[in-house]
């Protein structure tokens, strides 16, 4: 991964050009990957999320600060969009600003663990700083109480109710 740069985004301060962290509509081979990312994209790279547990929810999962692990990608912007990316990925996210009482999700920085390439089995991962929505502070406390926890942390459409 290359060192983080800053731009000015739409609507919003300087922010850190970090990678993004997907695990669920956004994965390769779900819906919003076509839709959201195809085209905008330089790389993408499976990553675990530690710390963290996927719940169920209507057709999408919600991550949550959590003693387990979430699987899925890490995506980083192609040259040049990377502030149409952030806009267009906070949207889909319901994402209205740091701490907004409307929002869905929160876009929050946090490590994730890279599986080393071309390591065997058991090989060292790497960590990288990237870009997560986890499930906003309303939607946790409710999924905390009366949530369907994905076991393993892998989310696809087949997960409890991923039915669209």
């Amino acid at each position: 991964m290359t060192a983080a740069r800053t731009t000015t985004v739409p609507g919003g301060p300087v922010a850190a050009e970090l990678p993004f962290f997907v695990y669920g509509t956004l994965l390769p081979g779900e819906p919003n990957h076509d839709l959201f990312l195809r085209g905008r994209t330089a790389g993408e790279r499976p990553a675990v999320l530690p710390r963290a547990l996927l719940y169920d929810g209507p057709g999408y999962p919600y991550a949550i600060e959590g003693h387990g692990r979430v699987h899925g990608t890490l995506l980083v912007a192609a040259p040049g969009i990377y502030g149409e990316l952030l806009g267009l990925l906070d949207h889909l996210e319901e994402f209205l600003g740091p701490g907004h009482p409307r929002n869905l999700y929160e876009r929050v920085v946090r490590d994730v663990e890279l599986p080393a390439q071309g390591a065997p089995n058991g090989g060292e991962s790497v960590r990288a700083r990237a870009w997560v929505y986890l499930a906003a502070a309303a939607v946790t406390r409710s999924l905390r109480t009366g949530g369907v926890l994905i076991p393993e942390g892998r989310w696809t459409r087949s997960s409890p109710s991923g039915d669209y």
